[in-house]
C-alpha cells in the first residue's frame, strides 16, 4: 500500500484510543455508529476553528468509531499560508498526541493532508518521514501554481477554459496517485467547488484518473464538504464512483471538518451515495496496515 501507511509499524502510537472517564458516553440514538471520519483539521491551518478535543467530543456524541486529524501540510515558500508551516509539523502532531492520550479508549489517528505539486514530492517525503503518520491524504489543490479551489482566485475562472482546466486538473490527479505518497485521494473531483462543469464527458478523465488510483492502490474518499460548498455536491459524482467500484477501488469517508459541528456532517448521505455505487464497505487503518470494514 502506498503513502506512510505502507511501512509502519504503530504499536500504541496510533492512539487506539477515546473517551476519559469525564467524556460524556455516547447517546444510544447515535445515527453514525460504527463509521470513522478520516478528514479534520485544527487551528494550525488558519482556516479552522476549535480545539482537537472539542472535535472528539463531537465524534464521541455522534456516536464515530474513529477518526482522524489530517492537516494541511506545509508546502515550499511561494504556496498560501492555509496550511501548517514547516516548523509547526511537530506541534500539529504534538496537538494530536495530547488528544490520543486524553480520549485513549477512543480510536484517533495522526494523518496528514498533503497537496500534489509537481516538484514537491521529495519535500513531502521528507515531512513524512518525521513522524510516525497512520495515513496520508493526497490532494490537488493547484493547478500549475493557480489555487483554483482558494474563493480569493475565483475571478481567474472567468479567464480560463474549463474542459481544459479539468483535464489539467485530473493530469495532476494522476501524478499525484503515481508518486507512491498518498494512501487515500482526498475529494477526487474538487475542480467542481464553484460549480464550473465541463461541456465535455468526463468518462475517459474519471477512468484514467481511476486507472492511476487502482494501479497505485490508493483508496479514494467520499468527501461530503462539496455540498457546504458552492456546487452543493459530494465529492465525487456518482459516475466516478461507479467506475471506481468497478475497479475494485476501496473508499474512505471524510467531513474535511473546519469546525467541530461539521464532524460527521452528512455522513447519511455519503453512505446513501457509495451504497448507490455499490459499496458496502470503507477504508480502516489498523497498526499501519489498511483493512475494510462494513458500513
Amino acid at each position: 500500500m502506498p503513502g506512510h501507511a505502507k511501512s509502519s509499524s504503530k504499536g500504541s502510537n496510533t492512539g487506539s484510543t477515546t473517551a476519559s472517564s469525564s467524556t460524556p458516553s455516547s447517546p444510544s440514538s447515535n445515527r453514525l455508529t460504527g463509521l470513522a471520519d478520516y478528514h479534520m483539521h485544527t487551528p494550525l491551518c488558519n482556516h479552522a476553528v476549535g480545539d482537537p478535543r472539542e472535535y472528539v467530543l463531537q465524534a464521541i456524541k455522534l456516536g464515530l468509531q474513529e477518526i482522524g486529524f489530517s492537516e494541511h501540510s506545509p508546502l515550499p515558500p511561494g504556496y498560501d499560508t492555509l496550511r501548517l508551516r514547516y516548523e509547526q509539523v511537530d506541534d500539529y502532531v504534538s496537538m494530536i498526541r495530547e488528544v490520543q492520550r486524553e480520549f485513549h479508549h477512543f480510536k484517533i489517528l495522526l494523518g496528514l493532508e498533503c497537496d500534489y505539486v509537481p516538484g514537491v514530492v521529495e519535500y513531502l517525503r521528507d515531512i513524512l518521514r518525521q513522524h510516525d503518520f497512520d495515513y496520508v491524504l493526497g490532494s490537488v489543490h493547484y493547478i500549475d501554481k493557480w489555487g483554483f479551489d482558494n474563493p480569493d482566485h475565483l475571478a481567474d475562472w472567468k479567464h480560463k477554459d474549463i474542459d481544459l482546466v479539468w483535464k489539467r486538473y485530473f493530469e495532476l490527479w494522476r501524478e499525484a496517485c503515481a508518486s507512491g505518497l498518498f494512501d487515500i485521494m482526498a475529494h477526487p473531483d474538487l475542480v467542481k467547488k464553484f460549480g464550473h462543469l465541463p461541456k465535455q464527458n468526463c468518462e475517459q478523465l474519471f477512468r484514467a484518473a481511476l486507472e492511476a488510483a487502482a494501479k497505485a492502490k490508493v483508496a479514494v474518499e467520499i468527501n461530503t464538504a462539496g455540498l457546504r460548498k458552492p456546487v452543493k455536491e459530494i465529492y465525487p459524482s456518482l459516475r466516478f464512483l461507479e467506475i471506481a467500484r468497478e475497479m475494485k477501488i476501496p473508499i474512505s469517508i471524510g467531513s474535511d471538518a473546519h469546525a467541530p459541528g461539521e464532524v460527521g456532517m452528512n455522513f447519511s448521505e455519503a453512505i446513501g451515495l457509495a451504497k448507490k455505487a455499490g459499496y458496502k464497505e470503507s477504508v480502516r487503518f489498523e497498526g499501519g496496515k489498511r483493512m475494510l470494514r462494513a458500513f
